[in-house]
């Protein structure tokens, strides 16, 4: 029952913002937020699930009901958690509860409606991490779109249509391509499967039950229809991560999204592209996934460094955060395949430290532009006499990205690093690991250079006012992020232990993985 709560705390609490008189609604919805976040936190503290939710595992707060009959395919409500999911789900939560907190000064003109569709968006999250039937999962998916559009279009910069209507596009002809491989796969499993549960989905799959789309004289073989359902679903996540050269849309986004947006979007949107790669391409076509491991690692790679490097060329601070998410992300793909239970569990530990991370970062920027009204690095100087407080949770957050040991994106990368550089899965893994480590590099250039001309020297800001200190509002949730860094750097199997429980079945497939 406790998935059912989530998601009614989410929907009557926006449906409630919704009607609610804007003077009150960022506290009712702050208020409201804090219900699910503490249903979450006591899920997290109870969790008794064991196993990978699609391969047979125990899965906590399971719950099966009948729906619809799609054609000879039976659709239920079936939803449930593992240690890949719960993470996930209570991530969602607090940066939801934090990310209302911080709008409370950046939104002043309809928000009734900024809120409601915040926790609109909330609810649509918890259901895709949740969901066990495919259809299920879809609709959720799909209307994670619908807020996210709005919330850009409406709240946002000058060209925030255009950044909308880019960011819709974009994910929902991935979201097509995606459809129609996973599509391919249920019509060519036949009568092997009778419903679209995704665990009987993934269970035929790896039977090799897997027979011909069509008739054998004129249909797809099993091989080619693997194969090309894996490309499908691969691009089609792929653009919602996003890697490598599928990320255009990203920084557009963030750039015209309000900041609390931008929280949403780099800590939990884009960790939706890596969980679906994970549970369909790596979990249930892993020879596929094995087959083409060299090219999945050299676009891993590839995002690492070529995004660290458009962050390094960047002159607005948050478009500099905006890229740096493609590079982290790129680590995460380098985990999953190397299929090993440091790289597969490392790279679900990095989507949670890197939502941690990118949260703050992206508050750090809405508090200095909140004060200066400027985002341009090049118009700063000296921001650390003047705002003290922010600058250092800045620092911090900086240090924790370029992967600062007692962080947790340095527990991130090191389980990355060595779940890579031991697989027996990828060809020249040590090499494909030794280039993502040179991101870090890069990485810290960036960043450092960021803080270098922002923070420090004379401030020479020309304001009509003075920067005084920031809110109270504006300063806890940075406050509570660095808390939740630090505390995950520094005990990493407060999260990464049933992570580990629940990616075991996914490295231990019969062609060469080995569990290590």
């Amino acid at each position: 029952m406790f998935v059912e709560i989530l998601l009614a705390l989410c929907l009557l609490g926006a449906a409630a913002v919704f009607v609610a008189p804007d003077r009150h609604a960022g506290q009712l919805a702050f208020g409201i937020s804090l219900a699910p976040l503490l249903v979450s936190l006591y899920m997290y503290l109870a969790f008794e699930g064991s196993g990978n939710a699609l391969l047979g595992g125990e899965i906590a707060y399971e719950r099966f009901a009948e729906w619809l009959q799609f054609g000879p395919y039976a659709v239920n409500y079936h939803v449930g958690l593992d240690g890949i999911s719960l993470p996930l789900v209570v991530l969602s939560t607090a940066l939801t509860s934090l990310a209302i907190l911080s709008a409370w000064t950046p939104i002043d003109a309809r928000q009734s409606e900024f809120y409601g569709l915040v926790l609109l968006l909330e609810g649509s999250l918890v259901g895709v991490f949740a969901a066990l039937d495919f259809v299920l999962w879809f609709v959720f998916w799909e209307a994670v779109l619908i807020p996210m559009y709005l919330l850009i279009g409406v709240w946002g910069g000058p060209r925030r249509k255009y950044a909308a209507i880019k960011f819709f596009v974009y994910t929902n002809i991935a979201s097509l391509v995606m459809f129609i491989g996973y599509i391919a796969l249920l019509f060519g499993l036949g009568g092997a499967v009778s419903a679209t549960s995704m665990p009987a989905i993934a269970e035929a799959l790896r039977a090799g039950q897997l027979g011909y789309l069509g008739t054998p004289a004129f249909g797809v073989g099993p091989d080619v229809l693997a194969m090309a359902a894996f490309l499908a679903m691969f691009v089609g996540f792929a653009v919602k991560v996003p890697i490598v050269p599928f990320h255009t849309w990203l920084p557009d986004a963030h750039v015209e999204a309000p900041t609390p947006v931008s929280v949403l979007l780099a800590g939990v949107l884009l960790k939706m592209g890596t969980y679906a790669l994970l549970r369909f391409n790596f979990t249930i076509l892993p020879e596929q996934a094995a087959a083409l491991a060299a090219p999945i690692a050299a676009v891993a790679v590839i995002s690492i460094i070529y995004g660290a490097l458009l962050a390094l060329a960047q002159q607005d601070l948050k478009r500099v955060v905006a890229y740096s998410s493609v590079s982290s992300m790129g680590y995460v793909i380098l985990g999953l395949v190397a299929y090993t239970v440091y790289g597969v569990g490392g790279a679900t530990f990095q989507m949670v430290a890197h939502g941690l991370i990118s949260g703050l970062l992206f508050m750090t920027v809405g508090v200095f532009y909140n004060a200066t009204h400027t985002r341009m690095i090049g118009d700063m100087s000296g921001l650390a006499t003047r705002m003290p407080v922010t600058a250092a949770v800045f620092l911090a957050g900086a240090f924790a990205y370029m992967g600062l040991p007692l962080m947790a994106g340095f527990m991130g990368e090191l389980f990355v690093f060595l779940g890579a550089f031991e697989s027996t899965v990828l060809p020249a893994a040590p090499l494909f690991t030794a280039a993502a480590m040179f991101g870090i590099v890069i990485v810290a250039g960036y960043l450092l250079w960021a803080m270098q001309r922002s923070l420090f020297g004379p401030f020479r800001l020309e304001t009509d006012y003075e920067l005084g200190r920031a809110p109270l509002h504006d300063i806890a949730p940075l406050v509570v992020l660095v808390v939740l860094i630090v505390a995950l750097g520094v005990a990493p199997d407060l999260i990464f232990e049933m992570i580990r429980d629940a990616t075991l079945d996914v490295i231990d497939f019969p062609f060469g993985g080995d569990v290590q």
